[in-house]
């Protein structure tokens, strides 16, 4: 059986500081170099990125909206796919925290409660 995944909600007021922080929180983590990191990011880039995909970071861009509602079949499609490649650890970067508990929620139930092991939020 699969150890679950560590995952990180990331909150902020935009999405570049978002980024950052999950930048810096992967600068500070003891990863080995073999371990992928997936990130899910809610919103657009400003134009220059801080993070950058690679062989051991997979990078997802979501529209913003209320992943638990109107991104509720966006953000599944996305979290499925990214979960297929079994990375060791996932950062969600979130633009709207008003639903944050529901996410949450939403994330420690079936399936992702076996899947997802939700760790402190990382605020930006």
């Amino acid at each position: 059986m699969r150890h679950p995944i560590p995952t990180v909600l990331v909150t902020g007021p935009s999405a570049a500081l978002r980024e950052a922080a999950i930048a810096d929180a992967l600068h500070d983590l003891a990863t080995p170099r073999s371990d992928t990191v997936a990130v899910i990011l809610e919103g657009l880039s400003d134009g220059s990125p801080t993070l950058e995909i690679s062989e051991k970071i997979l990078i997802s861009r979501i529209a913003p909206g209320c992943l638990c509602c109107a991104g509720n079949l966006v953000m599944r499609v996305t979290l499925n796919r990214l979960l297929r490649q079994r990375p060791a650890r996932l950062f969600i970067g979130v633009a709207d925290t008003a639903h944050l508990d529901q996410l949450r929620s939403w994330l420690s139930s079936a399936p992702y409660d076996q899947l997802l092991a939700l760790t402190p939020d990382l605020h930006s």
